[in-house]
């Protein structure tokens, strides 16, 4: 069963996809999620706390995706190009169905959307420090640092500064096509041409 704060982030990303957030109300959020409007306040503090912790969800949510696109194509043993192209096809995907995804990414944020203001304090009765949303710079930079983590198993070894330098261009060209669409088979044909050739052991290969 989800917990107060999951059903009413959910309701919360119900109501955006139907209305603009500058007209979705607080006790409408509380409703469609069962709990009453001190619940909603008692866990987000403001209207702004609540955007703030839909962003990060959905953000986060992406961020995973990206993992289980790297992940997935290498459990089929894909080499590092097409698993980095996987997650390229994933990111395109995610932002065109998530309008909070895309606006993460790009920094555009339309006025259906909330705005990423500054993180306020929290209510008194929650804990600790309101987490800043990422940077798009700073989003892309977790994408190419867990493609790095993720792909320098499969990767000749003394050559890690190559790797980081395919995972950026791939995060980049990505991008890239969020911002202007292309075909998925674009996308991974451009993506899967940014890696240079991949030759010698990889630390994996080794161990084996």
């Amino acid at each position: 069963m989800p917990t107060a704060r999951e059903s009413l982030l959910d309701a919360a990303f119900t109501a955006l996809a139907g209305r603009p957030w500058g007209v979705v109300r607080m006790v409408d959020v509380a409703a469609a999620a069962g709990v009453s409007r001190q619940t909603l306040y008692n866990e987000f503090g403001s209207k702004e706390g609540l955007a703030r912790a839909l962003v990060r969800r959905e953000a986060d949510a992406y961020l995973c995706g990206v993992e289980r696109a790297l992940s997935g194509a290498g459990a089929g043993g894909a080499d590092p190009g097409e698993r980095l192209a996987a997650a390229a096809l994933w990111t395109v995907r995610a932002a065109h169905e998530n309008p909070l995804v895309r606006a993460a990414l790009t920094g555009c944020w339309s006025d259906r959307l909330p705005s990423p203001a500054r993180p306020g304090p929290l209510p008194a009765q929650r804990h600790g420090v309101a987490e800043a949303l990422p940077s798009p710079v700073e989003l892309l930079a977790q994408v190419r640092d867990r493609a790095v983590t993720l792909l320098e198993g499969d990767w000749p070894e003394g050559s890690a500064d190559e790797l980081g330098r395919a995972c950026e261009a791939a995060t980049r060209l990505a991008l890239s096509c969020v911002v202007a669409p292309a075909g998925a088979e674009t996308v991974a044909d451009l993506v899967r041409g940014v890696l240079p050739p991949v030759s010698g052991p990889s630390p994996r290969a080794g161990a084996r």
